[in-house]
């Protein structure tokens, strides 16, 4: 059994591990790696279950280094997708987030780049904006005492900071427009600055869009509220 044990555990992991790097490769489509967390979970849960088994009844026999391995490896393949699934319970299903919910700024350089992205580039309106409201009261439209230029290069330094690729930076037009990728999966998230002048405040409104999937489990907000703490930081 504790061979067993330890190909679960094992197996849990680098399945879970893998999801993400295949379907980056196109290997696997999202919902087949979703499939492949959700199974490296059940996998995990196998492992430490055929463990307490050991624990209990065959304390004897055991393995200690072979079954520590197996419930460690279990516990991480456990908890990621876990984790994942918690997140997303706690925010609404969502992947457009804006400080402007009226006029949000608009995406133009990056549309070439979203052409053949499953999520279109037009804001959805209000079904999505009294989502926002209630999960993300503290995203609003930000105002400065500094000029104009002086917000444009705190934001433009604040995106390079957060490694963003930056595609398109027009100081005239107040516009800056970015695109993030995750780590685990490579999804790609867009990113739309725009500044200007109400004549005695300089006002900053940012956009942040996932082009795949119906939920970005809070990572748009988390992005867009980084962003604003950077620019705050580097104009003080």
């Amino acid at each position: 059994m504790k061979i067993l044990t330890l190909i679960a555990g094992v197996l849990a992991l680098l399945l879970l591990l893998l999801s993400g790097p295949l379907y980056q490769a196109d290997i696997l489509g999202l919902m087949e790696a979703f499939l492949a967390m959700r199974i490296a979970l059940i996998l995990g849960a196998v492992a430490i279950l055929l463990a307490l088994v050991q624990v209990i009844f065959m304390r004897k026999t055991i393995s200690w280094s072979a079954t520590g391995v197996a419930v460690l490896c279990a516990a991480v393949a456990i908890f990621m997708p876990l984790s994942m699934m918690n997140k997303a319970k706690s925010v609404p299903p969502i992947h457009d987030i804006t400080t402007d919910l009226v006029n949000p700024p608009k995406f133009v350089a990056m549309l070439a780049l979203r052409a053949d992205a499953p999520n279109p580039a037009a804001y959805q309106g209000e079904d999505i904006a009294s989502q926002q409201r209630e999960a993300y009261p503290e995203l609003e439209t930000q105002k400065y005492p500094q000029t104009t230029e002086q917000v444009f290069d705190a934001a433009l330094s604040v995106v390079k900071s957060m490694g963003l690729d930056v595609v398109s930076s027009d100081k005239t037009l107040g516009l800056i427009e970015a695109y993030d990728t995750t780590t685990f999966f490579g999804f790609v998230d867009d990113v739309v600055i725009r500044i200007q002048s109400d004549g005695q405040m300089t006002m900053l409104d940012a956009r942040s869009k996932s082009r795949v999937g119906i939920s970005d489990i809070g990572k748009n907000a988390e992005r867009l509220n980084a962003l604003i703490a950077g620019v705050a930081k580097n104009l003080n």
